[in-house]
């Protein structure tokens, strides 16, 4: 059953009640997933009578509206306790989705359910490398940043040895409701530890030496970030979750024709399915293993970045095909990518949210770092950031608004000993 009813004071209060609430409906209901998909229908009439008054009201005198405010308020707060019940249902149902993790429900215990299909850990928050400044900083702008990690493994398997073949770091504002995607290329020198010991490598490394936590330790001493949650995926749920959500509309280009194929059979014969080719450029409806064939092509001009990229668009073509599933749709979604997920984001933090995410927008994607160079280090290819210094400003003024932003001691000294390492001394970022 799904159950809803009017928000209480604190978490404590949440977890005593067992419920999912909505401060817009004063009684507690119970409610089938029928009754949810009704609520839905009648939903969209209701959007579809306030479009047609809003229309009438703007051809009317003003002393008309006056006259006519009164007599439709008590309408339009019942139909606004109908519209917070589904904006707070589907906010909630595509809140994960944006973050590539679908925690679906309207009522505690379905709730519970669905958080349970999912893999959940802790990590030692005092080993991830949080400079308390840069902390301080990052929590005066309203930011709050997730790394959400996608893994080589076919196996549901997230322990050492996968790499992080995708780093994309969600960083959403409480205040402007903005969510902004920064992927981290995968080839990135960056200090990364390993057996304890720290040494400049490839930031997809990271995440074989000591997964999650690991990874974090690099991103937060490289970006002077302050990552306190992730989510981890494999390849399997970017193949379920594009499927449930019936493909994604994609423009294939010749160069990425001629490399695409390779992947989708690959990507066939791992997950048992049997995606047909892409044989000429053009408009298609991507299904899941054509998605992930797509979104693993690094080969075509601007290599890596590119790759990256390509993870974002698809990133933003699920989110917004999420926006038009009915419910149960959305349920078969969650049902499909959870057991793929690996988190460490508690119930009670995603319940703590919810507010927040249910008005959120996608905004600025971008690349990270801004100005690369490919370079050989004792026969090993990376990309250099030029100078991670001041890729790191551009990026705090960029995505956090920090215009006069200062980087951190442990960024600097990073920087000169990239620069040392690989003799690339000079900024090429371009303000």
């Amino acid at each position: 059953m799904y159950c809803y009813g009017k928000i209480l004071k604190n978490n404590k209060e949440r977890e005593n009640k067992k419920l999912f609430f909505d401060d817009e409906i004063d009684e507690v209901k119970e409610l089938s997933l029928e009754d949810v998909e009704k609520e839905y229908a009648d939903n969209k009439e209701v959007e579809k009578d306030e479009a047609k008054e809003e229309k009438q009201d703007n051809s009317k005198k003003s002393k008309k509206k006056k006259d006519n405010k009164k007599g439709k308020r008590k309408v339009k707060e019942k139909k606004k306790k109908k519209n917070g019940f589904l904006r707070f249902l589907r906010g909630f149902l595509i809140f994960l989705i944006i973050l590539i993790v679908m925690a679906l429900g309207v009522g505690y215990a379905f709730y519970t359910s669905k958080y349970n299909q999912m893999q959940v850990e802790q990590i030692d928050e005092n080993n991830i490398g949080i400079d308390e400044e840069v902390d301080k900083s990052l929590d005066a702008t309203g930011y709050r940043n997730i790394v959400i990690l996608g893994i080589d493994s076919r196996a549901d398997d997230y322990g050492v040895g996968n790499r992080s073949d995708g780093i994309i770091i969600a960083s959403y504002n409480s205040k402007t409701k903005v969510v902004k995607l920064t992927s981290v290329y995968r080839d990135t020198y960056v200090d990364v530890e390993e057996k304890k010991t720290t040494k400049l490598d490839k930031i997809t490394h990271a995440y074989s030496y000591g997964q999650a936590e690991n990874t974090i330790k690099s991103l937060n001493k490289a970006l002077d970030l302050n990552i306190k949650e992730y989510v981890t995926l494999n390849f399997d749920a970017v193949v379920d979750s594009v499927d449930a959500l019936g493909g994604i509309n994609m423009n294939i280009t010749s160069a990425e024709v001629k490399y695409i194929n390779g992947y989708i059979d690959e990507n066939n014969r791992v997950t048992g399915h049997n995606s047909k080719h892409i044989t000429a450029a053009g408009n298609y409806n991507l299904d899941g293993v054509q998605a992930l064939a797509y979104m693993r092509i690094r080969y075509t001009s601007g290599g890596d970045y590119k790759r990256a990229e390509r993870q974002r668009t698809v990133l933003n073509k699920m989110a917004e095909k999420a926006k038009t599933l009915s419910i149960s749709q959305l349920n078969n979604l969650a049902n499909k990518i959870l057991p793929h997920v690996k988190t460490n984001i508690t119930s009670t933090e995603i319940i703590s949210m919810i507010p927040v995410l249910l008005q959120a927008n996608v905004g600025d994607s971008i690349g990270f770092p801004y100005a690369t160079q490919g370079a050989t280090i004792g026969g090993v290819w990376y990309g250099i950031p030029c100078t991670l210094e001041a890729n790191v400003q551009k990026f705090h003024r960029e995505v956090f608004g920090q215009s006069d932003y200062v980087p951190s001691e442990t960024v600097k000294d990073m920087s000169q000993r990239i620069a040392s390492k690989s003799g690339y001394t000079t900024s090429k970022v371009e303000e």
